[in-house]
């Protein structure tokens, strides 16, 4: 070969090379984009060393095709859009005060087919307070989804799209399910549907504390999270977690990592969870927090040398709520609470898991460790105000999750628009109406197939109804529209 050729050669393997570090660069810049990052990252307390990803371990006896093809057509990809937020430029106010919007903000997630004729379950986080959610099936078909519901404390949101007959994932029991069980996590990570990842499960009844504490808004977080090393990314968050024969036993909501990515672990809501708060959301539009009256701690070696226990699992009473459900049936301090309905209690975490099952007025057989004997007692659970009935929203409580003013209707627009009846928004900000697309300007006509003509007749439609809600009305250039929500 000559010089000329030599050099020839050189120079094409050196652009060769160039452009694979370039490839390689975008790849990872695309994998990065902010928009597609719709799971929760948990701040590690730990640093894992030598690890090996269960996806490379010897599975010889297990067999996963079974059970992907039982979840992957079950299990959605839900993209969501947010309203530009408004800014004001106050430099601008020279130049006549401009207000200009950031532009429209996108993510994605995941969620779960639970009923054929078009129920949804997926995480509170990746769709609150979007404008519009989006639901892609297995199978590419597309559908817009509207809220029924949500619930910020355990991180889930019950949606609904108009179609029947789709693929409902069978749902399981998370409390039979054991550590180092062989586990699927189904989802959509950084876009890429229809993606499946091994591996087993960990730990049960995780604390991570990544749900936020409101009291303002009525919000007081459960966690009993599922611990898995699954591969779980950006885009998994409220996919399913399945077992070896392809049943629902959890809903990925978190990783751990330092990176935004992977690194180890990831949590899922437990189906038993889920399954409570799908139900209420549904048929009561909220969650019917149930409370057993107690204060609790772990049982540790200070605890145990202190009150001379010679068990160390359970949920040890240091307290009691004063007329509260397990004062009243009977619970005294220094009890150990050992099961609940038949359910082995180990600590705390697993003690707010089972009560969370429950609703207000339910009556559950607690198991107790007094003084070296066992007792068990009927108790009736009851809501945090001590109430033991199911509770029902209070008109100020409708109008701030509305999220909106509303106004009466001029003759002058009944007539442009052709009209008979009508409301119209007159402003409007974060809540259910702005979630579910409904923007200034819009003029309903009908709530859930009833006319109405003053905002009262709206507030008094709303306080008698529970779960979905269809508004239907009319855009100020004549357009009809619908838009869907829950209470």
């Amino acid at each position: 070969m000559d010089i000329k050729k030599m050099k020839q050669t050189v120079r094409t393997f050196l652009i060769a090379l160039l452009g694979g570090i370039v490839t390689l660069g975008l790849y990872h810049l695309i994998e990065d984009q902010p928009e597609q990052k719709s799971a929760y990252e948990a701040s590690p307390t730990f640093q894992t060393a030598n690890y090996t990803p269960a996806a490379y371990a010897a599975a010889s006896n297990v067999d996963f095709v079974i059970a992907a093809k039982m979840s992957v057509d079950a299990v959605v990809h839900v993209k969501t859009t947010f309203e530009p937020k408004q800014y004001y430029n106050p430099w601008s106010q020279f130049f006549g005060g401009e207000r200009y919007y950031s532009q429209e903000q996108k993510a994605a997630g995941s969620g779960v087919i639970i009923s054929g004729d078009g129920y949804i379950v997926t995480n509170n986080h990746v769709i609150a307070n979007a404008a519009n959610i989006e639901v892609v099936t297995n199978d590419n078909r597309t559908f817009i989804a509207r809220l029924i519901g949500a619930d910020p404390a355990t991180d889930l949101a019950l949606l609904k799209i108009d179609q029947n007959d789709l693929p409902a994932i069978i749902l399981g029991d998370s409390d039979f399910l054991n550590i180092g069980e062989w586990v699927l996590a189904v989802g959509n990570p950084f876009n890429l549907t229809s993606t499946v990842t091994a591996g087993i499960v960990s730990a049960k009844a995780r604390n991570i504390n990544i749900l936020g504490y409101d009291p303002e808004k009525e919000v007081f977080p459960l966690e009993s999270f599922i611990q898995t090393d699954a591969a779980v990314n950006p885009g998994n968050s409220g996919g399913a977690l399945v077992n070896s024969i392809g049943e629902l036993v959890g809903i990925n909501t978190a990783i751990a990592s330092r990176t935004g990515s992977y690194s180890g672990y990831s949590f899922a809501i437990p189906v038993s969870i889920v399954k409570k708060v799908t139900a209420d959301l549904l048929e009561f539009g909220k969650v019917q927090r149930a409370y057993i009256g107690v204060n609790i701690s772990n049982i540790d070696p200070a605890v145990a040398l202190e009150n001379k226990l010679t068990i160390s699992e359970g949920a040890f009473v240091r307290g009691l709520v004063e007329g509260g459900a397990a004062s009243d049936a009977g619970l005294k301090e220094g009890d150990v609470i050992l099961t609940v309905e038949g359910r082995k209690i180990r600590n705390v975490t697993e003690l707010q898991e089972q009560i969370g099952k429950f609703r207000p007025g339910d009556k559950v057989t607690v198991e107790v460790l007094r003084k070296d004997a066992n007792k068990e007692f009927e108790v009736i659970l009851r809501d945090r105000f001590g109430n033991n009935s199911i509770e029902r929203r209070s008109s100020a409580e409708i109008n701030t999750i509305f999220g909106a003013s509303l106004g009466t209707i001029t003759d002058e627009e009944k007539s442009r628009l052709n009209i008979a009846n009508g409301v119209k928004i007159t402003e409007i900000d974060n809540g259910k109406l702005m979630q579910a697309g409904l923007k200034k300007g819009f003029i309903i006509t009908h709530v859930d197939k009833e006319p109405v003509k003053s905002p009262d007749e709206v507030y008094q439609i709303l306080r008698s109804k529970s779960g979905g809600i269809l508004l239907e009305g009319i855009h100020q250039n004549g357009t009809s529209d619908y838009y869907g929500f829950g209470l």
